[in-house]
């Protein structure tokens, strides 16, 4: 493994989701220099993670939702190996940009996500977006915030935009775009499995109905929309394809190369109109 080291940057007012996400990253980092820095006093997101970003010391910068799981016990090994590749990794987002939210161009999607189930309890929702790229899938353009990561230098000289998102939706589709604009390499990495602690986005309570999302929907459309052709989010977009999972061990080995081929094809010939 390179000699990198990491900075975990984690923004959470739950005493036991930051107890629990600092020791998780400890046991995926133990093999590596790394550091966790908790804010417990976040103003935004985006406030809270360039407050954090300025105290980090580490070559290699996460920014973590405090309820993310990686079941991966080679993670660090991996990311590490990759930054000398990349400038960013994410582990879910698209190649394009046509709404201010990261999977609202369908055919585009890359990776996967797996959140807990709203229609089952202690039963996981898996939603695969497919990539014809394994184990990174490049030409991304924007990323899902449940964790971003990436080199020190390229954090540093994006920044979250903490004035125009000073709440807590968009920051992660503003700054993985804003890197991208500045030219930085995007990643999303598809072989490393996880669990989003939290229910999906979807349903009549999702964040993306909400008076607040739309607020920091219209900021995004002024500050991008004019010269990328970014228009408000449609709902009822469907995306990517999804099962039910009943446990982390089914998970992991559902989460291969071989299902993700199958189901990037799968999603190839859905948006193509063709019948499966």
């Amino acid at each position: 493994m390179s000699a990198v080291s990491f900075s975990v940057i984690v923004c959470s007012v739950d005493p036991w989701n930051f107890a629990q996400v600092g020791t998780h990253y400890e046991r995926l980092l133990k093999d590596v220099p790394h550091e966790i820095i908790g804010i417990h006093d976040a103003r935004s997101l985006a406030e809270g993670y360039n407050r954090g970003l300025r105290r980090a010391q580490c070559d290699i910068v996460v920014f973590s939702h405090d309820d993310v799981i990686f079941l991966d016990s080679q993670f660090a090994q991996k990311i590490a190996t990759r930054m000398d590749t990349w400038d960013m990794l994410g582990f879910a987002g698209a190649t394009r940009l046509i709404s201010p939210v990261w999977f609202a161009a369908v055919d585009s999607l890359r990776g996967a996500v797996c959140h807990c189930s709203r229609r089952e309890s202690d039963t996981l929702s898996l939603s695969i977006y497919g990539s014809p790229e394994w184990p990174v899938a490049g030409g991304i353009k924007v990323l899902d915030g449940l964790c971003l990561i990436a080199r020190h230098e390229a954090a540093t000289a994006v920044e979250f935009d903490s004035e125009t998102f000073d709440g807590w939706h968009l920051y992660d589709c503003d700054f993985s775009f804003a890197a991208h604009l500045a030219e930085y390499r995007i990643g999303v990495c598809c072989d490393i499995p996880y669990i989003h602690a939290s229910t999906s986005v979807q349903g009549e309570n999702s964040p993306f109905k909400s008076d607040a999302y739309a607020k920091y929907a219209e900021r995004f459309i002024l500050k991008y929309g004019q010269r990328h052709k970014i228009v408000p989010f449609d709902m009822s977009s469907a995306i990517g394809t999804g099962c039910l999972v009943k446990d982390d061990k089914s998970l992991t080995e559902l989460w291969t190369e071989a299902v993700f081929r199958r189901a990037t094809l799968a999603i190839a010939r859905r948006y193509a109109g063709e019948t499966l």
